[in-house]
Formats: C-alpha cells, sequence, structure tokens
C-alpha cells in the first residue's frame, strides 16, 4: 500500500535547533556542515550533501529574497539530474517522520522549503497514477 501525500510528514529543521525525539530520521541537506556543531549537536542519521544546490547556485543566491522565484526554478532543474536521492528521501519519507535539516537563518527562502515541495509533489504524482 502507497502512502498518500497527505500522510508523508516531512519536516524542515534548523541544524542549530535541539534535535527531538519527533523529528524522526534526520536527514542533512546542505553542502557545507552548519558552522560551528558538532556531529553530536547536529544528529543527523544521513548528511546527503549531493542534493544541496550547486556552489555556483548557492552563491548566485545568497539568501536574497529578491532572488527566490528564480532560485526556486534553478535549483529544481537541479534536482531532475537527483531522482535517485528524491527516491530515496521519499522511501525515508514513507517508512516515517522525516526531517529536512538545513542551516540557513531565513526558514522561509532556503533549498529545504523546495526539496520539501517536490518530494511532496513527485510522490503525488507516484500515487495519481493510472
Amino acid at each position: 500500500m502507497t502512502t498518500s501525500t497527505a500522510q508523508l510528514d516531512i519536516r524542515l529543521k534548523r541544524a542549530y535547533e535541539p534535535p527531538s525525539k519527533n523529528d524522526g530520521r534526520r536527514v542533512l541537506i546542505d553542502r557545507l556542515w552548519p558552522r560551528g556543531l558538532t556531529k553530536e549537536k547536529v544528529a543527523v542519521d544521513r548528511w546527503l550533501r549531493e542534493i544541496a544546490p550547486s556552489t555556483e547556485l548557492r552563491r548566485w543566491f545568497g539568501h536574497d529574497p529578491g532572488r527566490w522565484r528564480e532560485f526556486q526554478d534553478r535549483y529544481i532543474a537541479e534536482l531532475k539530474h537527483q531522482a535517485d536521492l528524491l527516491d530515496e528521501l521519499l522511501s525515508l519519507a514513507r517508512e516515517g517522520t522525516l526531517t529536512l535539516v538545513f542551516g540557513a537563518r531565513d526558514e522561509e527562502h532556503n533549498d529545504a522549503v523546495v526539496l520539501k515541495r517536490l518530494l511532496l509533489e513527485r510522490s503525488e504524482e507516484r500515487t495519481s497514477g493510472p
């Protein structure tokens, strides 16, 4: 039985916030390790740096909200080449709560927001097929 999008529990959490038992599987999705934090403090089950925006895209964006729309488009284009990693994350989400851990200060304009949306859309596409 396939889990529907409404049942997927994908959460977003800054690496600087303490982990919680309610986080489920914690996956760090940044290319760079969060500054000043130890592995114990971040407490992730997996570090998927390959799914992060390219260095070029990250530097271009610079967390400038004025570039947010274009950043989303560019990042989604990059993610189209990461089907295996997207499927891995979806598989983890289907097993239980998945928390995407990120380091950005801006909790509304970052790669985790885009990635979560894409994962939910991808799940919906797979469950609504013929």
